[in-house]
């Protein structure tokens, strides 16, 4: 595995656990754009009361401000687990050149687990997908949380 992905994919997990610090459940996202990570982001669904406030969709409305455009083609964006659908649709309405994610999620997954909006035939963009990047550390982040909540009920 390229060590740029390990190293962008640090960054994504250390947002991810931000997330967990608030207690959110921990996805992370960095957007990279020429080499240098433009925007971050971290769940915020409980804490904005808004269900639209993954990682990712902070992460991209971040990035899309940060270079005064919708269109993020020469952009990466990297988070700790498989996008859902509206993340993928988010991630090709911006037309994202590369998405780089840990773990899958093999219940909403809509980046190969479940579907494939990502590399949908019918759609007009189409993202390079390179998964599995530090997919232990993501997926173990995830399982400590639950756990965690498990406990306290």
């Amino acid at each position: 595995m390229r060590k740029i992905y390990r190293y962008y994919m640090q960054e994504a997990l250390k947002e991810a656990r931000k997330a967990a610090d608030e207690d959110e459940v921990p996805v992370g996202a960095v957007v990279v754009y020429k080499d240098q990570i433009i925007a971050r982001g971290h769940n915020q669904i409980e804490r904005l009361k808004d269900p639209t406030a993954h990682a990712e969709m902070i992460a991209l409305t971040s990035a899309a401000n940060f270079l005064h455009t919708k269109w993020l083609n020469e952009a990466s964006l990297y988070v700790t687990i498989e996008p859902c659908s509206m993340c993928a649709g988010a991630l090709v309405l911006a037309r994202v050149k590369n998405l780089c994610f840990g773990a899958s999620d093999p219940k909403t997954g809509a980046c190969g687990s479940v579907v494939n909006i990502a590399n949908h035939k019918k759609l007009n963009h189409r993202i390079k997908v390179v998964s599995g990047i530090l997919k232990e550390d993501c997926a173990l982040l995830l399982k400590e949380f639950f756990k965690k909540k498990r406990a306290r009920k």
